[in-house]
């Protein structure tokens, strides 16, 4: 049995817990995907899926179901340490085309920065398949600009978690797609 995915969404979390596990759970929860048996899947965004509104696609959910998703995790333990994780996401102009999910995880980074690299990321990977060349040591800047140009990215985004770590507390940030139906 095949099962492609139509809708997708996205969300985030933080969790905060002196154990590293609880913290993880804790962020799910945040991200109001707690109550699922997440299956981590790679990098595709299926042809002709709609993103949809994480009130929306929960509707279609149950406990306990086994549910795919591109999860970006991270964790930190230190006192003041800036810990990020974030989903880019890049969707074709030509929707029967699969487009790419990619996951960020880093340390230090704003969400602003962090968030524009997983789309750079994202569509970066979507680019190489639809056959658009650019240089690869090029600006973000003029990376966007030969992808408007080229007409076949019609779409990206990214959402991303950042949170500040305290000393003996385990902080982690969850970003995610989830796949609906």
């Amino acid at each position: 049995m095949q099962f492609v995915p139509r809708e997708v969404f996205l969300t985030k979390g933080v969790g905060r817990h002196v154990e590293k596990l609880a913290s993880f759970e804790e962020a799910l929860r945040d991200a109001k995907i707690a109550r699922f048996n997440l299956v981590h899947v790679s990098s595709i965004f299926p042809p002709k899926c709609k993103l949809i509104a994480p009130a929306k696609g929960l509707t279609h959910l149950k406990s306990g179901q086994i549910v795919h998703a591109v999860l970006a995790r991270n964790a930190v333990q230190e006192n003041h340490r800036l810990v990020t994780a974030s989903i880019g996401l890049a969707i074709p102009k030509d929707r029967t085309n699969h487009g790419y999910i990619s996951e960020h995880h880093s340390w230090g980074e704003t969400d602003s920065k962090a968030g524009d690299y997983a789309e750079d990321l994202a569509a970066m990977m979507l680019s190489t398949t639809l056959g658009i060349e650019f240089e690869k040591d090029a600006s973000w800047d003029k990376k966007e600009e030969v992808w408007e140009v080229s007409g076949k990215i019609v779409r990206t985004m990214n959402m991303t978690q950042s949170a500040i770590g305290r000393e003996g507390i385990w902080t982690t940030v969850v970003s995610a797609a989830v796949f609906v139906r």
